[in-house]
């Protein structure tokens, strides 16, 4: 079936728009704008009507020809164009109506780049199906890309800002049911590390065990386990910076809450969702988080990322080196102690999931390596300070306790004594 054919079937369906008639052709000569290939499809239409009425003594075919004809003209303006097309339900001529829509929904915020997105109604879907199961697809494109396409032009003209397939600052989605326009707006990424300088402060938000942060008497209605976390410390200038809506916090590892993170830091990254502002003054930021955060939490190294760094940054398995100060159910010699520390030096240890974390980790036996470990101290008071530089993932404080025989080897096994950590301090984290 030929290209008029095709077009005369169409049009005996209904009237049917210049966009929705072209667009079944979108694929074939290339340059051409939908509506323009449907005009040239019209005008060729009638040109054949008017042949056949002056020419062709052929009733039948005349007939045939008509009623596509007679729509053609009035589409062209040569007769009233008052009937509503069937397939888009004449969105085409409300392009203008949604770049206006989108450019005063764009005010006051900093991006450079757009995306246009539809969500197309259950009755156009149902129209376009129609139409394509009695034409065929060959050469057709979906009305949500054509729409997606001509009221982006029309909103980068508006806003003189780039169209970005890809990673879009912006997307503007068209909601042709409900007649509204939907922003998301792309987060905002900054990389950075953060050591934390007191004990007791999770590394982000926990929500009251027992409300599930609804709020209660028991977390005196605010919803938190913890009053303080890394995250909401970091949080308030960052929201204030980019003027977000909100931060997630995405972490390389955690410390214990009653762990000290020192050193160089911990990786981080804080993502402002919704940000009405991009760009900032790192300097600037990190300085506002030191001052809100100060004895508390300090940031170093910020840095703008990409989203694809949260993963890197989860997925790896860095080093880490800790400080322990370990105490002893019994008096253990320094002899004893330094041998015990030597029979874990390079060694593969198997834990399995400790009772502690069991109930929100699933119970599986890992394998972790110990690459160094050492005594630094042991006081008159028998308390000893003791470095390990371990894999990513070892549970540092069962290596010495053994957990009731859930860690292999222990430092408590071998001593033959209980050990049990009362100060853990992170003080490198390799990454």
């Amino acid at each position: 079936m030929d290209v008029l054919e095709i077009s005369k079937k169409i049009l005996h369906e209904g009237p049917v728009c210049d966009n929705c008639l072209g667009r079944q052709f979108a694929k074939l000569s290339t340059g051409l704008s939908n509506r323009e290939r449907g005009q040239a499809l019209k005008l060729a239409l009638v040109l054949e009507g008017d042949r056949i009425y002056k020419t062709e003594n052929d009733d039948s075919l005349l007939q045939e020809l008509a009623p596509c004809s007679a729509f053609a003209r009035k589409t062209l303006g040569m007769g009233d164009e008052d009937e509503q097309c069937w397939v888009c339900l004449d969105q085409f001529k409300k392009l203008e109506e949604w770049a206006d829509k989108a450019e005063k929904a764009l005010e006051g915020l900093e991006y450079s780049t757009f995306l246009v997105g539809t969500k197309v109604s259950g009755l156009l879907s149902e129209n376009e199906e129609i139409l394509w199961a009695e034409v065929g697809t060959a050469y057709a494109e979906q009305l949500k890309t054509e729409l997606n396409r001509e009221v982006g032009k029309r909103i980068a003209e508006k806003v003189q800002k780039d169209v970005d397939f890809e990673n879009p600052d912006i997307t503007i989605t068209l909601d042709l049911a409900k007649h509204k326009l939907e922003l998301q707006v792309r987060s905002v990424y900054i990389l950075g590390r953060y050591r934390k300088l007191v004990r007791g402060i999770p590394q982000t938000r926990w929500p009251c065990r027992k409300c599930k942060g609804r709020g209660c008497e028991r977390c005196d209605f605010t919803g938190k386990q913890y009053q303080e976390s890394v995250d909401e410390l970091i949080k308030g200038p960052v929201v204030e910076a980019f003027q977000s809506i909100d931060t997630a916090f995405h972490g390389s590892g955690r410390e214990d809450i009653d762990a000290l993170m020192l050193g160089s830091g911990r990786p981080f990254i804080v993502e402002a969702k919704s940000p009405k502002k991009r760009n900032t003054d790192l300097e600037a930021l990190m300085r506002s988080i030191n001052e809100k955060a100060a004895g508390k939490v300090e940031v170093s190294e910020l840095t703008f990322a990409g989203k694809d760094m949260i993963e890197t940054l989860k997925s790896s398995k860095a080093d880490k080196t800790y400080k322990l100060k370990v105490t002893f159910k019994e008096p253990v010699s320094e002899e004893k102690l330094k041998s015990s520390l030597e029979a874990l030096n390079g060694v593969e240890i198997s834990q399995q999931t400790p009772r502690r974390v069991v109930h929100r980790r699933a119970d599986l036996v890992r394998k972790r390596h110990v690459h160094s470990i050492k005594l630094e101290e042991l006081t008159d008071e028998g308390y000893a300070y003791i470095t390990v530089n371990c894999e990513g993932g070892l549970y540092v404080k069962e290596l010495i306790s053994g957990d009731e025989g859930r860690t292999n080897p222990s430092l408590s096994g071998l001593l033959g004594i209980p050990a049990l950590v009362e100060d853990l301090d992170v003080v490198n984290v390799d990454i």
